[in-house]
């Protein structure tokens, strides 16, 4: 199924829950790939002292959700239950206007808080969902 927004990508702010320095992560390779098709993309990190997280690919890392201002359209999690649990309500103040729970993500109680809120989510791939035309 297509998902396509009626936005261009540079009017989209996507914000990379638990991006990593490391190319090798899929989390990286997100932040990489939304930014070079043009999204205005936002890696948080919790250890964005650390030099090695001040940025990823040239962008900005900030190290909490609460520090993002402006509407988000989507939220792509790279952080299992057991960390996102701690975070529901900093996401549901956030509002974005989707969530995508990458694998590895699905969280029971994130899921139940984002229906109560009327939070759109999918349980799918970000890197897929991009190279595919259905982000």
């Amino acid at each position: 199924m297509q998902r396509r927004s009626h936005l261009k990508p540079r009017e989209q702010t996507v914000v990379v829950l638990g991006a990593s320095p490391k190319p090798t992560r899929y989390s990286y390779q997100a932040v990489k790939l939304l930014h070079d098709r043009g999204y205005d993309v936002i890696p948080v990190h919790p250890k964005v002292s650390h030099p090695k997280v001040s940025r990823i690919d040239r962008i900005p890392v900030v190290n909490h959700l609460r520090r993002i201002q402006g509407p988000v359209h989507t939220l792509t999690l790279y952080l299992g239950p057991a960390r996102s649990k701690a975070m529901i309500a900093d996401i549901l103040d956030l509002a974005p206007g989707r969530v995508i729970l990458n694998p590895g993500t699905e969280s029971h109680a994130l899921e139940l808080a984002l229906k109560d809120a009327r939070i759109p989510f999918e349980h799918a791939c970000t890197l897929v969902l991009l190279r595919t035309g259905q982000f």
